[in-house]
C-alpha cells in the first residue's frame, strides 16, 4: 500500500505530491523568497525542457527558474540526495532550456547549495550564502553574458541531460 501526500507548492499554490525532492524544493521556495529577497513573480517553476534523442521528444523540467528584469539568472534543481550528483544535469539545463545559457546554475537540497557558472561550468560558490540575494541579482544582472549554447555542442548535451535525469522524463 502506497500513500501519497499532496502538499500546496509555496510559490504556484497548486497541489503537488510530496515525493523525493519536493519537501526540499518547497523549503527552498520560501528560503529564495524570505531570506533572499525575491517575489514568488521572480521565481518560475517546472520550466518545461524538451530534449531530443534519437529522434524522440523527451519532456522534462527545470525545478526553478530565478528571473530578474525579465531575464532568467538562476536555474536550479532541488534535490533529495547529494547536490554533487546533480551539478552536470542542472548545467546542462541551464545551457538548453532557453535560446539563451542561464548564467548560474544551482544545484541544493535546501541546506546546502553548489552554484556554477553555466558558461565556463565551473563551480563558483558553495553553500546557502553563495545564492545571489534579489539585491545582487539586480546588480549582477547588468553584468551576465547572455549567449547561445554552441549548436555543435547540443546534442551531445542533450544526450547528458536526459541521462541525468531519467525520472523526470515526460512528466
Amino acid at each position: 500500500m502506497t500513500f501519497d501526500y499532496i502538499i500546496t507548492d509555496y510559490i504556484t499554490g497548486k497541489q503537488v505530491r510530496n515525493m523525493g525532492p519536493e519537501a526540499s524544493r518547497q523549503i527552498f521556495e520560501r528560503f529564495l523568497v524570505h531570506e533572499k529577497g525575491y517575489s514568488k513573480e521572480d521565481i518560475k517553476v517546472d520550466e518545461k525542457l524538451v530534449v531530443q534523442f534519437k529522434g524522440e521528444d523527451y519532456i522534462s523540467s527545470i525545478d526553478l527558474i530565478v528571473r530578474c528584469r525579465g531575464k532568467a539568472l538562476m536555474a536550479i534543481t532541488c534535490v533529495a540526495g547529494s547536490i554533487g550528483s546533480y551539478e552536470r544535469e542542472i548545467l546542462a539545463g541551464a545551457r538548453l532550456v532557453y535560446d539563451y545559457q542561464i548564467p548560474l546554475a544551482v544545484s541544493t537540497d535546501a541546506r546546502d547549495a553548489i552554484v556554477m557558472d553555466t558558461l565556463s561550468g565551473k563551480k563558483i560558490g558553495q553553500g546557502l550564502d553563495a545564492i545571489p540575494s534579489k539585491e545582487e541579482a539586480l546588480e549582477l544582472i547588468e553584468t551576465m553574458e547572455y549567449t547561445p549554447f554552441d549548436k555543435n555542442r547540443k546534442e551531445r548535451e542533450m544526450i547528458i541531460y536526459r541521462s541525468f535525469n531519467l525520472e523526470k522524463v515526460n512528466i
